[in-house]
């Protein structure tokens, strides 16, 4: 017996209903250890037009490169009021903020470090599958050794750091282009 394929389907229009109890502003609380930072941005489509109805889901270390509920060796428990995660989603002009601490070196199993860095899977209508990227920070000198980061193109790199403003510096901003010039670095999985 041979069954019809199954037909594709993207993700809508109604991507937020049911949704949005999990939404939230903050990757950690305010009492949180570490140097607490906010990041903002836009999430643009191809032709440079918000994307209203984004979702944006983040993973992180902690201060110092602990991933809450997972301990790798003898790095210690993650404290309590700090979740390192959190779904965003854009508002109306495709804007996302939120609140968190600048993460640590994270080690790797193998002993590996990588650069103090954000996991980003974005979601929204159109998409079949969710897209995945990373937020680095401009200017840590870690960057240079990330085994990730590295596979990038030199000229691709700035697609994912964060840039501090120059009125506050614990502010970063960091933007999502889906397409066209500086399309963000998407990485396959």
């Amino acid at each position: 017996m041979s069954f019809p394929a199954t037909a594709s389907q993207t993700v809508g229009p109604y991507f937020s209903i049911g949704l949005s109890y999990l939404n939230s502003v903050s990757v950690c609380a305010e009492s949180a250890e570490g140097e607490h930072i906010s990041i903002s941005g836009q999430v643009l489509d191809g032709d440079g037009v918000p994307v209203p109805d984004a979702q944006l889901e983040l993973w992180q270390a902690d201060d110092k490169g602990r991933f809450a509920g997972f301990d790798p060796g003898e790095s210690g428990a993650t404290a309590e009021d700090f979740q390192g995660f959190a779904r965003i989603p854009t508002d109306e002009r495709g804007v996302f903020r939120f609140h968190t601490i600048r993460p640590g070196t994270v080690v790797t199993l193998e002993g590996t470090s990588q650069a103090p860095h954000i996991v980003v899977l974005l979601f929204m209508r159109g998409l079949l599958k969710h897209l995945v990227t990373r937020i680095y920070f401009a200017n840590d000198p870690r960057n240079t050794g990330d085994p990730v980061l590295l596979t990038v193109p030199p000229e691709r790199r700035q697609t994912l750091l964060a840039e501090p403003t120059a009125e506050q510096p614990e502010q970063y901003r960091w933007d999502i282009r889906l397409q066209g010039e500086n399309e963000t670095v998407f990485f396959a999985y």
